[in-house]
């Protein structure tokens, strides 16, 4: 499974979607269960599956998915699309 394929599993679980549902664009606004509780399981999600500890700075201030693929990727954890 790439990190690509694990991020979405992430994104999905966390955020109760179906995998139709799935787009590297989703943002808060799309997502309802984008709330308090989802960042705090976001940002246990990627410490999980990729190791990297969020502060909690970076958990709140993440809007979407690309967003935490740009900032998994400034952390050298190569995900998403290019």
């Amino acid at each position: 499974m790439t990190n690509g394929d694990k991020l979405r599993e992430l994104v999905l679980d966390v955020f109760l979607l179906n995998p139709s549902e799935f787009r590297f664009d989703l943002t808060r606004n799309d997502i309802v269960t984008w709330d308090s509780l989802g960042v705090v399981s976001l940002a246990v999600g990627v410490h999980e599956t990729f190791g990297y500890h969020m502060t909690p700075e970076e958990a709140v201030s993440v809007h979407g998915v690309g967003e935490l693929i740009a900032l998994l990727r400034s952390k050298g954890i190569d995900v998403g699309p290019a």
